[in-house]
């Protein structure tokens, strides 16, 4: 892929990155642009998603060193999911809460002398943190993110986000006047991506080892919770109700996740009735938080803008394809290609093709409809770009095919890779229709950021039917528990306990966020 990103959306690669001077013209005509708009249609361009994780930074002035913050709505259709007033309310006094408590501030020092020493001061009532350290690719880490924050602010405690190299430059600070960053000069700060499931502070380990001693006054100043795929059942008594009482009065988690465990809070009694006030609304929950948190960063920003002006803006509807293989071997590429095929077919998402050449040029009236593959793989969009670049489609609907890049396999460890997972991801989400991969949290990111629920590629043997509408927008958790909290031993269905989780349409021991009704 290093050879391709820096040429796949318009811009030659120069050094160690892209060249800024091709795109900060484009991002300064939109700068003029979006002022236009605001002050013509006073801001009711504006859906509700986009100011309440903006409003707090026009007072400072930083809106200026986040250039998607605020020209977003240029390129999104106003979301019709709207965030509960309580929701809006609790983001406002969590930025408040970060601002105090965040790095470098008084309270961050205290706490840290705390966690150094070893010894919790039980009568300090400073700030209290969660640590998030992630791994696995992109969408992964968003969903894990997500799921950090929201614990966060159902327990007061501050998200600390260890974003290392692969990472650097790809969001903005989604906090006015602080960083959700954890600093250079953490303690062990080096080390935290080699804590493993049996580190001597994990959660998990101690409660197997019936070493964690439950007295408040030998508490430690931190713990690990190990909350990845491959957790035990030791280490997911983290989303029981009596274990978080504990977990309540240590002041530094650090969590190691790359999954969305978000759902399973919403099993807990000790939350339920403040996850309701938030949101009302189940299937909204990464839908909002995930735009209230996933701002591009300007590098980021400049590739989406000329990419999709190039290619995509001019057409009247946009259809995402996203495509991920997990096992090449038992998904050969003439059995996805026939099932996207079969697919778009049965949804009647693009018009059929004739079986003769083209002869004239297409009339500038026709409706133009453009397709974004994104797949690691080429052969998938060179297929389609055939069929719609050789022959006249029988209604006479000009069908346009474009692929961003193709970089033959993931690597999650380079950080170019990463902004261009990034910039896709976002593309995706300017679809009007959306058709994804099942498991793929690429696609889960994508369809929750633009609100859809979307046409799911199942991994079958035999594609009938080759797809199926989503009847949730929310991603799915792959990894939930199936133990009963109050007998550890006994397994049970964790997706028949409420109404509002429910196993997964892409992945049948999966949970996920549904609406009751």
């Amino acid at each position: 892929m290093n050879g391709v990103s820096g040429k796949c959306f318009g811009l030659q690669r120069r050094g160690n990155g892209f060249d800024m001077k091709t795109y900060s013209k484009v991002g300064a005509c939109l700068i003029v642009f979006s002022v236009v708009l605001i002050f013509i249609f006073q801001d009711t361009a504006f859906d509700s998603i986009t100011r309440f994780g903006t409003t707090s930074f026009s007072d400072t002035g930083s809106e200026d060193s986040c250039l998607s913050r605020n020209q977003s709505v240029l390129y999104r259709k106003s979301s019709p999911h709207k965030p509960s007033s309580y929701l809006v309310s609790k983001l406002r006094s969590y930025e408040e809460l970060h601002k105090r408590c965040g790095p470098h501030t008084d309270s961050y020092k205290r706490s840290i002398k705390q966690l150094k020493s070893g010894q919790i001061d039980h009568n300090s009532s400073d700030c209290r943190y969660v640590v998030w350290v992630g791994l696995a690719g992109l969408g992964n880490r968003m969903l894990s993110i997500t799921s950090a924050f929201l614990y966060g602010l159902l327990t007061d405690r501050v998200l600390l986000t260890n974003q290392a190299y692969e990472m650097a430059g790809l969001f903005c600070e989604p906090f006015p006047n602080t960083s959700w960053i954890l600093p250079d000069d953490f303690p062990f700060k080096s080390k935290l991506r080699r804590f493993k499931q049996n580190y001597d502070h994990s959660y998990g380990k101690m409660v197997q080892s019936s070493t964690f001693n439950y007295s408040t006054q030998l508490l430690p100043s931190y713990l690990y919770l190990f909350l990845s795929n491959d957790c035990s059942r030791q280490d997911q008594l983290f989303f029981c109700d009596q274990d978080q009482a504990l977990l309540g009065k240590v002041p530094w988690l650090i969590m190691r996740s790359n999954v969305y465990f978000l759902p399973s809070m919403f099993l807990m009694s000790s939350f339920d009735q403040e996850l309701n006030k938030l949101f009302p609304d189940k299937e909204t929950v990464f839908h909002h938080l995930g735009r209230y948190l996933f701002h591009p960063s300007d590098r980021v920003w400049g590739l989406i803008t000329k990419y999709y002006q190039d290619h995509l803006a001019k057409a009247e509807k946009r259809i995402g394809i996203q495509i991920r293989i997990f096992h090449p071997k038992t998904s050969p590429f003439e059995y996805v290609m026939d099932q996207i095929l079969a697919c778009i077919r049965k949804e009647k998402l693009l018009p059929e093709v004739g079986t003769e050449k083209y002869i004239a040029s297409p009339s500038k009236n026709q409706t133009s409809k453009v397709v974004l593959v994104t797949s690691l793989f080429r052969g998938y969009f060179e297929k389609l770009n055939k069929m719609y670049g050789e022959h006249p489609t029988k209604t006479g609907e000009v069908v346009a095919v474009y692929q961003p890049s193709h970089a033959g396999r993931q690597r999650t460890w380079w950080n170019s890779h990463n902004v261009q997972a990034w910039a896709e991801i976002y593309l995706l989400s300017l679809s009007d229709e959306l058709v994804t991969s099942a498991w793929s949290t690429f696609g889960y990111v994508a369809q929750g950021l633009r609100g859809i629920r979307p046409l799911i590629l199942y991994n079958r043997t035999i594609p009938d039917p080759p797809c199926g509408r989503g009847v949730s927008m929310e991603p799915c958790y792959h990894a939930p528990p199936i133990f009963d909290c109050k007998a550890p031993t006994t397994t049970v269905d964790t997706g028949a306990l409420v109404p509002h989780v429910r196993h997964c349409e892409d992945l049948s021991w999966g949970l996920k966020l549904f609406n009751s009704s």
